[in-house]
């Protein structure tokens, strides 16, 4: 399209920005991003019509009378309901180009088989997008000789106090300014500070100083949590590319440039573009695939509400979980493993319900998004789809987070205990699960070492003694 050739339809939902608290950068990111782009779009000459409308079927309509539209075109958006929509509104839709695989390529993938590993997906993917492969193999090999380097990045946090790459601030302006000042009262967390790219040109810029001073380092320590660390060597992308300032193709081709250069070593380089069309495409994929049915899962019938640990920032006197609702509060934002192991683990195990998990995820993370949430807590954290995308549940008791993270050290809670009032909630809560559950985890091959171990506890009904005050604690923001 040119100038001159069409006229651009935004808007501004108020019923979206009111459906959901908020935090601030998360909201900020979105109404910024959409506005800086119109005015962008006006200085290459397009016409714009952003408007702020009660909904978007109204604003379309709206649109519509006002200028007597013949024809209104949109590329596919990346829910359910929003493509439903746009599809009763009569608008012709174009495929989604923001995926690597189109969800119609995965439906053809996934066809047929029993099981839908993301790891046969990812080397699926490798192979035809021609990416980390060895030039002119005749079977496909890997480069480096395998698949993945998991092994190489598991390193628990450095002891060395080390610095961390440091990213690119950038200055607010008056549209930010306008739009900060224009928030409500349902909205939390820490005001917009600049961290988040709102523009291509801050994406790109971000992208360049993680290829340049974050890629390397990233491999390692990909899984640790610090407590004065929030992001580590992470590359914080991945807000850019859901709002469509980065393309993943661009991205993964930066980073195996680094690599074939020799900036960056293999496990490093690896393990990121895994994240990228591997992990991110995989989730997309079964997300159109299961949808609608899928948003109702709910097989361990969980229904506790999302505790105040999570909700009020400095609530908690578990310190993994105090430190990363601290990171979420200052950036709406938490690495993978701090959002599976501790959030995702604490929700697990106490039983909360996950429909209420993913709204407060989506609402809370400046990478939300409902096909983004819904696989990830459904299936990988809270195995509320019983099995569909996870072997086994992703439940760990305190030992784990002692290993991955530098939170235990000063916490009041013991992670070696179960019982008694220093024990570790996740500890006690761990084993309260699998007893809870055993019947419906019984059958899971997976799971049969833990719950035999579970059956072996001469403790056991203290455990779930003192499981039934903890939870009480965690209900009542005590805990």
């Amino acid at each position: 399209m040119e100038p001159g050739d069409c006229r651009v339809l935004l808007v501004t939902s108020e019923t979206k920005v009111a459906s959901k608290r908020w935090h601030r950068q998360r909201l900020h990111l979105v109404l910024s991003a959409m506005a800086h782009f119109a005015d962008e779009l006006r200085e290459e000459g397009f016409t714009v019509d952003h408007r702020v409308a009660p909904s978007l079927p109204s604003g379309l309509r709206a649109h519509c009378d006002e200028f007597d539209v013949e024809r209104v075109l949109a590329m596919e958006p990346m829910s359910w309901d929003g493509l439903s929509m746009l599809e009763r509104a009569g608008v012709d839709v174009f495929p989604n180009d923001q995926f690597l695989c189109h969800y119609r390529d995965f439906a053809s993938w996934a066809d047929g088989r029993r099981s839908l590993k993301m790891e046969d997906f990812y080397r699926w993917q490798r192979r035809r997008l021609d990416i980390l492969m060895e030039p002119g193999a005749k079977s496909g090999e890997p480069t480096g000789g395998q698949w993945n380097f998991d092994h190489d990045n598991r390193e628990p946090p450095p002891k060395d106090g080390r610095s961390w790459p440091e990213i690119t601030q950038f200055e607010l302006d008056d549209i930010d300014r306008s739009i900060i000042d224009g928030f409500g009262h349902n909205v939390w967390g820490a005001e917009p500070d600049g961290v988040w790219p709102i523009t291509r040109a801050q994406a790109l810029t971000r992208l360049n100083e993680f290829i340049e001073h974050g890629l390397a380092p990233f491999g390692p320590h990909e899984d640790a949590m610090m407590s004065n660390e929030w992001k580590l060597a992470h590359s914080v992308l991945a807000s850019s590319m859901n709002l469509g300032l980065l393309h993943p193709s661009e991205i993964v081709e930066a980073a195996e440039v680094a690599f074939r250069n020799g900036d960056a070593p293999i496990n490093s380089v690896e393990g990121f573009i895994r994240q990228i069309i591997g992990w991110r495409e995989y989730v997309w994929g079964l997300y159109w695939l299961w949808m609608p049915d899928y948003r109702d899962a709910n097989a361990l019938e969980a229904n506790r509400a999302i505790p105040p640990a999570f909700t009020e920032p400095g609530a908690s006197q578990m310190a993994c979980v105090a430190s990363v609702i601290g990171h979420v509060d200052a950036h709406g934002y938490a690495h993978h493993i701090e959002r599976l192991m501790v959030l995702g683990n604490l929700a697990l195990t106490a039983g909360v319900n996950p429909q209420a998990m993913v709204e407060w995820m989506w609402a809370s993370f400046v990478d939300g998004a409902e096909w983004v949430m819904l696989p990830n807590v459904i299936g990988m954290a809270l195995f509320a789809d019983g099995g569909q995308m996870s072997t086994k549940p992703y439940a760990s008791g305190g030992n784990y987070l002692n290993k991955m993270s530098d939170s235990c050290k000063g916490c009041r809670y013991n992670p070696k205990k179960r019982t008694g009032d220093d024990a570790c909630p996740f500890t006690t809560l761990y084993w309260d699960f699998l007893a809870r559950n055993e019947e419906v985890l019984a059958g899971n091959h997976r799971m049969s070492r833990q719950l035999a171990a579970m059956r072996r506890l001469s403790d056991l009904p203290d455990v779930r003694s003192r499981a039934e005050f903890v939870l009480s604690e965690l209900d009542s923001g005590e805990l």
